[in-house]
């Protein structure tokens, strides 16, 4: 529940609480003990009474003693003296009577009520204001912008990991920051907008918190969604009044998050009521043009989408600087995971470089998921500590998906899985160049693994040449090679391997020119096919139909070299798939310990062979 509704509860309650209080306290001033004015007379002539008051409307005083019912106190209303004189005498007994009046009323339930509102409604603005989350239907075009302080951040570059390159970008941003006089000496300025660039999870907004927490001056944190209601004019006035608020807390850093969200080109959207979206944009071009560097408002922005982006957002003199965060790279991941590491409790034998081999294409968020997973199977196991095979364990999981200890293989598919996945490795283990094997397993995972192979990679690869390509096609294909020598049939098992080949393969033709016979042309584009522009997402074909017919021809031919060599491999050493299958069988899972004969094996088969 938000702090607010819980706000608003208590103090309903205790408002409501707070009334009947005054109303029962009011009540009780107003009617303490009441007696009839014939038996305030009796009381006089008797003498009991040691005081009274005299009001214009009622008498009020107390007892010398107190009466057999404990009344101290009495109140009387007043009736004419004259009256009064003619009733006792013929012992009649009188009383006089004030009627409720509206005053009366007014002041027992509406004047409490109205200021117990006001207070609310005074409460409830300024935890607006301080919240930066609007104060109603009045307050709708007020930025939503939550807004840290210098000491609320607490991010450092210190936190920030594997993006050696983006941070040393940033530096300069902070130094402004600090000392402006320094960096403009020279008549330079520093960049009006820094655009953070990346695929998801590598670090932009943990960066952008990290230079706000560096400089130490204020962050103001928004997402580009945040601008736009159903209300028009609302995204165009809350990106004033977050520019304003910049200027109030200068200097200080403007970070928006998610800017496709935003910032998408104008004219992308067709015909249709996208006009808000436009004019919140054009706003924020206004605003990026209005404001001074020098003023110390600094603007961040993060997208992993920067190919929709307006092409006016992104020319000089508003997001000058555009900053790649990147996936890390080997030497990247093992410095995010020694910082994700110090949260948990390790064996000592825990070294993040295996770790990092055995994580290519990670992100910094993949990496903490990672670590957090390993934590909790060590804590399911009932471990003191985390251990390198619960990393494994984690890496098995996100990759591979949860084991299905329920999925019981009938004996044939058993069988068939586990020559298949030592036929991975089998071609794995006999190319040259290729990745080591780290892990055989037949133990199904996920939706639709029955087995799988791992592989460790000894370096992150950047270029790859064809006879690399055609080595890796081979690998993948070496599973259902070893199901067509063993069985003489081939299975569903392959679906995802082929769909992988096809895929480099066709790439080999299309994007890198591999074929002598096609030439060195590129007959597709590596173009995102999420974009929103219209007729972004549909690849056109920009070549003939026999040239279409000669692609596939040459995808057809690539794949086929590559799954005869992947079956020449597994047929010249079958003794070895034989041996390895049966282990297999035998303990469901392989890791590099026990398929170290069998490299030996083969290595020895390699030099009699030379």
């Amino acid at each position: 529940m938000e702090k607010r509704t819980q706000f608003n509860i208590w103090y309903l309650i205790i408002a409501v609480m707070a009334m009947l209080w005054i109303q029962n306290l009011w009540v009780q001033m107003r009617t303490v003990q009441p007696i009839s004015y014939s038996e305030f007379q009796t009381y006089l002539k008797d003498g009991k009474i040691e005081e009274i008051s005299i009001l214009a409307d009622h008498i009020e005083g107390s007892f010398k003693q107190p009466l057999p019912d404990g009344r101290t106190r009495f109140v009387a209303v007043r009736v004419d003296p004259d009256l009064a004189k003619d009733l006792a005498q013929y012992n009649v007994k009188f009383a006089g009577v004030v009627q409720s009046t509206l005053l009366h009323d007014i002041l027992s339930w509406v004047v409490p009520a109205a200021a117990f509102f006001l207070i609310w409604l005074y409460v409830m603005r300024r935890f607006a204001e301080k919240q930066g989350l609007g104060g109603g239907f009045l307050t709708i075009g007020k930025s939503k912008a939550k807004v840290y302080l210098e000491s609320d951040t607490k991010v450092t570059f210190e936190d920030v990991a594997g993006v050696d390159e983006a941070k040393e970008e940033l530096k300069e941003v902070v130094g402004f920051l600090k000392d402006p006089q320094r960096y403009s000496r020279l008549g330079g300025r520093v960049p009006k907008g820094v655009l953070l660039v990346g695929p998801p999870g590598t670090g932009k907004t943990l960066l952008a918190r990290a230079v706000a927490g560096e400089a130490g001056v204020p962050f103001l944190s928004i997402n580009g969604s945040e601008f736009v209601e159903m209300f028009v004019g609302v995204g165009a006035a809350r990106v004033r009044d977050l520019f304003e608020q910049a200027r109030t807390k200068a200097p200080c850093i403007i970070f928006i998050d998610e800017l496709d969200a935003l910032g998408r080109a104008r004219g992308a959207y067709g015909l249709g009521g996208h006009d808000e979206k436009e004019q919140t944009l054009n706003q924020l071009l206004s605003e990026m043009d209005g404001f001074d560097p020098t003023s110390g408002v600094v603007l961040l922005a993060a997208t992993n989408r920067p190919e929709i982006l307006d092409p006016a957002l992104l020319r000089a003199g508003r997001f000058d600087r555009q900053v790649l965060v990147d996936r890390p790279d080997r030497k990247g991941r093992a410095q995010i995971l020694r910082v994700h590491l110090k949260k948990v409790r390790l064996r000592q034998d825990v070294d993040p470089e295996p770790i990092a081999a055995l994580t290519p294409g990670f992100s910094g968020a993949d990496l903490a998921n990672l670590v957090n997973e390993a934590a909790l199977l060590a804590t399911r196991r009932g471990a003191e500590s985390v251990t390198p095979e619960d990393f494994t364990g984690a890496i098995e999981r996100i990759v591979a998906g949860l084991e299905k200890k329920s999925r019981i293989l009938n004996p044939t598919e058993r069988k068939t899985v586990a020559y298949h996945e030592m036929g991975h490795a089998l071609v794995a283990m006999s190319l040259p160049g290729s990745d080591p094997v780290h892990k055989i397993s037949i133990i199904p995972r996920g939706v639709g693994a029955l087995g799988y192979t791992i592989q460790r990679p000894t370096e992150d690869r950047f270029l790859m040449t064809r006879a690399e390509l055609e080595n890796k096609m081979a690998v993948l294909l070496g599973g259902r090679a070893s199901e067509h020598v063993v069985f003489g049939h081939l299975s569903t098992g392959a679906a995802d391997d082929l769909v992988k080949v096809t895929g480099i393969a066709r790439s080999m033709v299309t994007r890198f020119g591999m074929v002598e016979k096609l030439g060195h042309v590129a007959y597709e584009a590596d173009r995102p096919a999420f974009l929103d522009i219209p007729g972004a997402g549909l690849r056109q074909r920009e070549f003939s139909e026999e040239t279409a017919r000669e692609i596939d021809c040459a995808v057809r031919e690539i794949v086929k070299h590559a799954f005869d060599k992947a079956l020449a491999i597994v047929t010249e050493r079958r003794g070895v798939l034989e041996q390895g299958a049966q282990l297999l069988l035998q303990k469901e899972t392989l890791i590099e310990e026990d398929l170290k004969p069998f490299r030996q094996e083969l290595s020895c088969s390699d030099g009699r062979a030379s």
